[in-house]
């Protein structure tokens, strides 16, 4: 299996895109001026929600108001921080491929993406029982582990940046 996915690696940093963001002057940092900014904007906006669940921010309006406000920004910068993400990975696949904190950053995106599915397909369905009064435990739980995954994912997305040498 290790092999195989080196082997998909290998293929990914050989296309004629993944070679002209390693060997461009300027294409790399502005990518990775893209992914940091979309990623910042993921963050915040995350934030603001699961600020909201804890209970911590914006108490006085409710949660499907914050959630409409923000989610659209979230999932759009989402998107934009995924592809230049991924455009990034592809320009040296095999060394971040291989880089632990990398693989560390992607499994808590896949955690944070697991949480939410939770939250969505679970305590979100009843919102409208605890919508501005109490909010139940497994809401700020949700928001809680949130927190943490994207805290984690910044930390360790800076951390790449120091550990993997590329070019």
């Amino acid at each position: 299996m290790l092999t195989l996915i080196r082997e998909i690696c290998v293929r990914l940093q050989e296309t004629s895109l993944a070679t002209a963001i390693r060997e461009s002057r300027w294409l790399f940092p502005t990518i990775e001026t893209l992914h940091v900014l979309a990623t910042g904007l993921v963050v915040g906006t995350i934030t603001m929600l699961d600020l909201r669940l804890l209970n911590l921010a914006s108490r006085d309006r409710s949660v499907r108001e914050v959630s409409a406000e923000v989610l659209p920004w979230t999932w759009a910068s989402f998107a934009c921080a995924a592809i230049s993400g991924a455009l990034l990975f592809s320009s040296d696949a095999v060394k971040y491929y291989g880089n632990l904190q990398f693989r560390a950053k992607i499994m808590l995106l896949l955690l944070s993406g697991v949480n939410t599915l939770i939250f969505e397909l679970g305590t979100f369905r009843s919102v409208a029982a605890w919508d501005r009064g109490r909010t139940p435990l497994a809401a700020k739980l949700a928001g809680g582990l949130s927190l943490i995954f994207w805290i984690s994912v910044v930390t360790l997305g800076r951390w790449i940046g120091f550990t993997t040498t590329l070019r």
